[in-house]
């Protein structure tokens, strides 16, 4: 008789799930108490694969020997507590996945630069000529990428709430960038529990396996004070030149195995301090997998990174546009502002999420020329920055937003959407409003351009 397996939601981390586990002989059911996204409906018919979606029937999930969640799920709701109750086994797909794989794994966590700094890895990696597949939250899930084949190299993208369902996950290459306070609801807003969270990257980690972190980051610092980690230790440092990664503001220096290798941040493809931190550390992930120094050099002057991530839209009469649409709280924002010495044309605004503008105030001070506000409700931005911003205009409408940064910039100036807000009062969701930003930056620059000079 065959081991069963039920997997709980069927997003793409499900899906991946159901379709490894049926690769690998289980017996599957995927429950969904939502509505399953038609293309994964197709994924799971188009496999024969028994499914329900709008309720989970406990008769068909708790004769499961192993249930698989998906990480959106948290581990109190009822179905998952009875489970654990009846001793039944509850991971998650990432540690599903990892049991049946065969390649090596370079996996990415942090509060904020996950994204970017998998990409950037994946891209160095694929640009050194290695075999690697790109997984987790970015991409296609890790078990999906397992279920269709063998890679020498797996570079994933690792949320906490991932991180929480994993017991014998261990990566060759761990990369921890930075904790700060988030997702505190799920964890009884006890910050030390989320750090945990964060920490189990490293639970299973040894000798032969490496552990990349930002020695800088005041929570990570503490941490690695008191906690004993078998794994080799790489700091990255933006303040310690003895650091084996480090940036001193505008060269990088990377000294692995004896073989220095330097670089400006002006070969590379992005900006700001907080990138650095990115830059560094993918950087020395891909020089551990076997991509040489030159190849490495290379895919940094190439690499794109994912849209609404000071994404360089166009210039329209020396005025750069950028697109930050992913920046929905404070701490993202820090990261924006100093990513750039010009003067800015700042537009923010959306929901507020308990957002304490202090932690900008000088820097917007000092950089910031207009501030436009986009947002249904812009009073808290305008009552806090007026007096410190000497322009303030408001609009919810985006193509009229451009063009009132177009009348108050100046040739070298930066417009930058770097909201600090949640889009949902204007937009369906920060892409959206990234989107739409873009859309009517590239009409603004057409129109000009067809105008007679």
């Amino acid at each position: 008789m065959k081991e069963r397996v039920v997997i709980l939601g069927a997003g793409e981390s499900g899906t991946g799930a159901a379709l490894l586990a049926q690769q690998q002989g289980y017996e599957v059911f995927v429950s969904d108490a939502g509505a399953i996204r038609p293309v994964y409906r197709d994924d799971l018919i188009r496999n024969k694969i028994e499914f329900e979606e709008g309720q989970h029937t406990e008769e068909k999930i708790f004769t499961a020997s192993t249930i698989i969640k998906s990480p959106g799920i948290p581990p109190n709701v009822p179905v998952v507590a009875k489970a654990a109750q009846r001793g039944i086994e509850v991971i998650d797909e990432i540690e599903f996945a990892f049991r049946f794989m065969r390649g090596r794994i370079i996996a990415i966590t942090g509060t904020n630069g996950k994204t970017t700094t998998t990409l950037l890895t994946y891209h160095l990696l694929k640009n050194g000529g290695l075999d690697v597949a790109l997984a987790g939250n970015v991409g296609e899930s890790l078990a999906r990428k397992v279920a269709n084949g063998t890679n020498a190299w797996y570079v994933v993208e690792v949320s906490s709430f991932q991180l929480d369902g994993t017991k014998l996950f261990r990566p060759d290459i761990g990369i921890l960038l930075n904790i700060t306070p988030d997702h505190l609801d799920r964890y009884g807003y006890e910050m030390k529990n989320y750090i945990n969270s964060k920490f189990r990257l490293t639970a299973n980690m040894s000798a032969p396996d490496t552990f990349i972190y930002y020695a800088d980051d005041e929570v990570l610092r503490a941490e690695m004070q008191v906690r004993n980690l078998s794994a080799g230790i790489l700091p990255v440092s933006l303040a310690r030149p003895q650091a084996p990664l480090y940036f001193d503001g505008e060269q990088f220096y990377v000294n692995l195995q004896g073989e220095p290798l330097t670089f400006k941040q002006d070969q590379t493809t992005l900006r700001g301090k907080h990138n650095a931190v990115n830059t560094l550390a993918a950087t020395g992930a891909a020089l551990l997998a076997g991509v040489k120094p030159a190849a490495v050099l290379a895919g940094l002057k190439t690499f794109k990174n994912a849209p609404h991530r000071l994404e360089h839209i166009a210039t329209i009469k020396g005025v750069e546009f950028v697109n930050d649409s992913k920046a929905t709280n404070v701490d993202s924002v820090v990261y924006a502002l100093g990513s750039y010495r010009q003067p800015l044309i700042w537009i923010a605004g959306g929901i507020d999420k308990g957002n304490d503008y202090h932690l900008i105030k000088n820097e917007v001070q000092q950089k910031v020329k207009a501030l436009i506000c986009l947002g249904a409700d812009n009073r808290k931005l305008k009552t806090f920055f007026t007096g410190v911003v000497p322009v303030i205009r408001e609009t919810q409408s985006m193509r009229q937003l451009v063009r009132m940064a177009m009348e108050v910039a100046s040739a070298g100036d930066v417009v930058l959407l770097s909201p600090a807000c949640a889009s949902f009062d204007l937009f369906k969701n920060y892409e959206d409003r990234g989107n739409q930003f873009r859309e009517a930056v590239l009409e603004l620059k057409k129109e000009l351009e067809q105008q007679p000079v």
